[in-house]
């Protein structure tokens, strides 16, 4: 059975950072990516890593987020530093080259100003 388990998100201030990660089971990890979903807005892609190691990210996030992976972990982690209050939402992980999988719960990062 696939699950996905995203953990780590908590109110903060404005500039401090955060380490989100995320635990699969059930497959093993294909090409993953973060994404996130503010109120009222559609879910986004914010970041990629492959099997290979390597990343990509959208533009706002460039040079503060960096995503990882240990796939004997089956864990993908992503770190997040300077963070702004338009980086508040519930972030979920999930595969990037194939149909998702059902998605995990998420966890939610609230940036106040």
């Amino acid at each position: 059975q696939v699950q996905l388990v995203e953990s780590g998100g908590r109110p903060v201030e404005a500039g401090e950072s955060l380490k989100l990660t995320c635990v699969a089971s059930g497959f093993s990890l294909n090409d993953m990516g973060w994404f996130r979903q503010a109120p009222g807005k559609q879910r986004e892609f914010v970041a990629g890593i492959n099997q290979i190691g390597s990343t990509t990210y959208i533009d706002s996030v460039k040079g503060r987020f960096t995503i990882s992976r240990d796939s004997n972990k089956a864990t993908v982690w992503l770190e997040m530093n300077d963070l702004r209050p338009e980086d508040t939402a519930v972030y979920y992980c999930n595969r990037t080259n194939e149909v998702f999988f059902p998605w995990g719960q998420g966890t939610q990062v609230t940036v106040f100003s």
